[in-house]
């Protein structure tokens, strides 16, 4: 019976996740992830090849199931932002995964570029139908929008989300998400006429 390399495959990104997101690239074992997807390491370098491609593989894959998660609505950014905060509460650790991107592997590009561009283009339409704000180019205000929703698990009260620190109470978390969707409401929304 052949093996199911697909279901493997699945077992080891899962694994790595878990990993990079905890140690980084750097302190990431290929030994821990083989042994938590319970699969032989080597399938690692004959799927993935090294360490750095595996770990732009999960992050690859950690965007796109966030595309999917929270889909883009240039008509409602502020609702977009606290899709975003929503998404971040159940998966903090693709926070601690971005981080180890940008601090390990910054010039690594993967679908983020052409994901942001294709959203600006939308932004840029929609400001020039007049349904969101003119007082900054598309790029910046999907930038500040896309900020508003992750400032809160940047911040030291955010980092502690799981483990050693406590939770965020529900009424802490309800007054967080509200700030992050009120800030993409005043960065968004078009200035109107005034009598």
């Amino acid at each position: 019976m052949p093996r199911d390399s697909t279901a493997t495959k699945a077992r080891l990104l899962d694994a790595a996740f878990t990993e990079f997101a905890a140690y980084g690239i750097a302190g990431a074992r290929v030994d821990r992830i083989a042994e938590a997807a319970a699969a032989n390491k080597r399938l690692i370098y004959a799927y993935f090849g090294n360490k750095e491609q595996l770990f732009d593989e999960v992050l690859r894959r950690a965007m796109t199931a966030g595309a999917e998660s929270v889909p883009f609505d240039v008509d409602d950014l502020p609702g977009y932002a606290g899709a975003i905060f929503d998404h971040l509460v159940t998966r903090p650790d693709l926070m601690r995964l971005r981080l180890w991107k940008l601090l390990e592997r910054p010039s690594a590009t993967g679908l983020e570029p052409d994901t942001f561009q294709h959203k600006t283009a939308e932004v840029a339409q929609a400001q020039q139908r007049g349904s969101l704000a003119r007082a900054m180019g598309p790029e910046d205000l999907l930038t500040m929008v896309l900020a508003a929703a992750q400032a809160w698990f940047w911040a030291a009260e955010g980092g502690d989300m799981e483990g050693a620190g406590r939770p965020w109470s529900p009424d802490r978390l309800a007054e967080h998400r509200a700030a992050v969707v009120e800030a993409a409401r005043r960065l968004s929304e078009p200035k109107t006429a005034r009598p």
